[in-house]
């Protein structure tokens, strides 16, 4: 396999300039700092307000996490439904739940308003159980979305095989309203809605120090009344609540295309978005031109302070998904690669104004495109209408001073990769939040 974004080798053919990096000194209204589905969406809520918005992107838009994700639109990112439930209560995790399906709307909505060609496809989510505790997990889901009052469909482990063509699950979960994109194509396609509605964007210009009002690039600078971070893997020079943020590594692999038999021997009838009940788990589905984007991982390079880059994880996800499904043994992948995806101790975003610069708003750690699109949203409106906005209380919920088992000041000794891996299963298996959002 080659070392190589497939979503990238999507670009060729496209008549799409990078834009020139910012070379002077400029004066914005608002300033955006990263071009990836956060930044993309804050930066879109400005059209039409009368306000100069000017975007820096270190490199290009969708060039990191966005543009390197398995382009999955769905609620489901690292938490569960189940376990937002035994951490906030069915009244807590159903408006949490809100957030990335309002974030798949707006997605949706901006592909099909502006007609961004980027491999949109209608895909049911499907939530695969592996062995008696992922049949147990999945009667859990099930469960918490009939109390939340949602529509779904459960099927044992006879009636999954009817659905999908491997005897290795024990049952799964089905719901409608999701979708699959190729996200750096839709990060491209925004970029080209936002420069046709008078919106300037810097791509290779990196923010290298914020100062005040003021944020500094290699080559020029950005003055602004209002500044949104929506940069990932930020320097701690650049903000200390980068000491709140770590990432998690996954890898993803592109096959040959298949026909039209080998699909049918995957999904007999409909095609489907799926990951399993693995606690590193593995997720899979059919791109527009017939090609199985295939992602995972394992416990050691997770949570890895270090880029690994290697196949040799990749292969494992690979070898295992084939022992499930014997009739691809033959089916080559062609190319892979590795990403770092940011994340918080608990899985969950920090959106904040920071107290000793109030016109510097974070957003950080978004787990997922629709969660990063609705955060992006969510500090636009409140970097200029805060008292028009009826939804202040998710400040409450992705607050960075919030309850984790391991605490800041102890993540400084035990250090970032023990810290998170603890705090991330916790907030998954075991944590409670006695507050609600008020």
């Amino acid at each position: 396999m080659i070392l190589q974004n497939w979503w990238f080798t999507t670009l060729l053919g496209i008549n799409e300039p990078i834009c020139k990096p910012v070379n002077s000194d400029l004066k914005s209204d608002i300033l955006i700092i990263g071009a990836g589905a956060a930044g993309l969406s804050a930066a879109h809520y400005f059209i039409g307000k009368g306000l100069k918005v000017i975007v820096l992107e270190k490199n290009i838009c969708g060039g990191s996490s966005s543009g390197k994700s398995a382009g999955f639109l769905t609620p489901d990112s690292e938490l569960e439904l189940s376990q937002l439930i035994r951490r906030f209560g069915e009244a807590g995790a159903k408006d949490l739940w809100s957030v990335p399906t309002k974030g798949i709307e707006m997605m949706k909505s901006y592909i099909l308003n502006y007609h961004i060609q980027c491999d949109f496809q209608v895909q049911d989510s499907l939530c695969l159980g592996i062995g008696r505790s992922g049949w147990n997990a999945i009667q859990d889901e099930m469960q918490s979305r009939k109390a939340l009052g949602f529509d779904q469909v459960l099927y044992n482990r006879h009636e999954v095989q009817t659905i999908i063509g491997s005897k290795s699950y024990t049952g799964a979960v089905r719901y409608k309203g999701t979708y699959g994109i190729d996200a750096l194509l839709y990060c491209q396609g925004m970029k080209k809605h936002l420069l046709e509605n008078n919106i300037e964007i810097f791509e290779a210009s990196e923010v290298i120090s914020i100062t005040d009002h003021c944020a500094k690039t290699h080559l020029g600078s950005v003055t602004a009344d209002q500044i949104i971070l929506c940069a990932d893997k930020i320097d701690p020079a650049l903000s200390h609540y980068a000491d709140n943020i770590f990432h998690a590594q996954t890898f993803l692999s592109i096959s040959e295309p298949l026909n039209d038999k080998m699909i049918e021997l995957i999904f007999p009838g409909d095609r489907f978005q799926c990951w399993d009940s693995d606690l590193v788990y593995s997720y899979f589905r059919l791109t527009g031109d017939s090609r199985i984007l295939l992602g995972g991982g394992n416990m050691l390079t997770t949570f890895s302070k270090d880029d690994v880059t290697s196949s040799r994880v990749i292969d494992k996800v690979i070898t295992d998904f084939k022992k499930k499904f014997p009739q691809l043994k033959n089916l080559r992948f062609i190319q892979y690669w590795p990403g770092r995806i940011d994340t918080t101790r608990d899985l969950l975003p920090s959106i904040l104004k920071d107290p000793t610069a109030p016109w510097l708003h974070l957003v950080l750690g978004c787990v997922g495109l629709p969660w990063a699109t609705f955060c992006g949203n969510f500090a636009a409106r409140h970097s200029i209408e805060t008292k028009l906005q009826n939804d202040q209380h998710y400040y409450h919920y992705f607050r960075s001073d919030r309850h984790f088992l391991i605490p800041l000041w102890l993540e400084k000794i035990v250090g970032k990769p023990l810290a998170f891996s603890i705090n991330n299963g916790w907030a998954k298996y075991y944590q409670k939040d006695t507050v609600s959002a008020n």
